[in-house]
């Protein structure tokens, strides 16, 4: 049977993902922008919070530092092997594929950050995580997720760029559309024993506000995320061309439908 390509990905990357993604500062974009535009929308100051597809947990500390209860699930053990440091024993982990994740309890907020839902490649895919997704949400929780624009694919599937940090150097190649709205990328370089293939299908608003209709999601917001040099900003309309990602939120849907269509 072949391996999930994002879990052949994330094994090796896990060695290396934080200092390639040194860059990322999540308690810039999410401590200081998300959570505000969260707790807008009825989030509470703190609760238990669901992070899907965590990673190596680089969201946990913004979150438990604001007094949230955090858990984290993750399809690769490699990840989840940083992300138990990155916890420092405060988090409870579980090894989980997001399409099939059981209820492992009813939180405040669940949340999926850093495109991890484009790293589903088939067609009932998206579908299946957030089904799997609101199954977990509280009967007033909050659903928040990101997927790259089009714009993104556009720039960073294609050509290359080099990362530096603390003495090694990575190459991000990439290979442009591979097959219809599916897009490859190959990183080389220090501490890697072979290149590191990447595939992402692009999600277009239309098909993520149809997929989270049928998965019983209300969409409360969808937001554009952009830089201005230092300032990361949220704001709607979306727009694929200006935005590097599409935010989303949701709650369990209501008779009403979407709230914010």
């Amino acid at each position: 049977m072949e391996s999930d390509p994002a879990l052949t990905a994330y094994e090796p990357f896990a060695a290396i993902y934080n200092d390639f993604n040194h860059s990322n500062d999540y308690e810039k974009w999410l401590g200081t922008v998300l959570l505000p535009e969260l707790r807008q929308h009825g989030l509470p100051t703190c609760g238990r919070a669901l992070d899907v597809a965590c990673g190596t947990g680089r969201a946990f500390r913004p979150l438990l530092r604001r007094g949230w209860e955090v858990e984290g699930c993750d399809l690769s053990p490699a990840m989840l092997a940083v992300a138990a440091t990155e916890g420092t024993g405060e988090v409870r982990l579980s090894a989980a594929d997001m399409r099939t994740l059981t209820h492992l309890g009813d939180f405040d907020l669940v949340l999926s950050l850093n495109d991890s839902v484009n790293y589903l490649l088939g067609d009932p895919d998206l579908v299946l995580a957030l089904s799997a997704m609101r199954r977990n949400l509280a009967e007033d929780g909050l659903l928040v997720f990101d997927v790259n624009s089009s714009s993104t694919y556009a720039r960073g599937y294609i050509g290359r760029r080099q990362v530096e940090h603390c003495g090694s150097k990575w190459l991000w190649s990439g290979r442009g559309e591979v097959a219809p709205a599916v897009f490859e990328a190959e990183i080389t370089g220090d501490r890697l024993t072979k290149p590191i293939r990447h595939l992402e299908r692009f999600r277009s608003e239309e098909e993520v506000r149809d997929a989270m209709r049928e998965a019983g999601i209300a969409v409360v917001a969808a937001l554009g995320m952009r830089e201005d040099g230092d300032k990361i900003s949220l704001s709607g309309p979306l727009d694929e061309h200006r935005d590097y990602k599409l935010v989303f939120i949701g709650r369990h849907e209501s008779p009403k439908g979407d709230l914010n269509p």
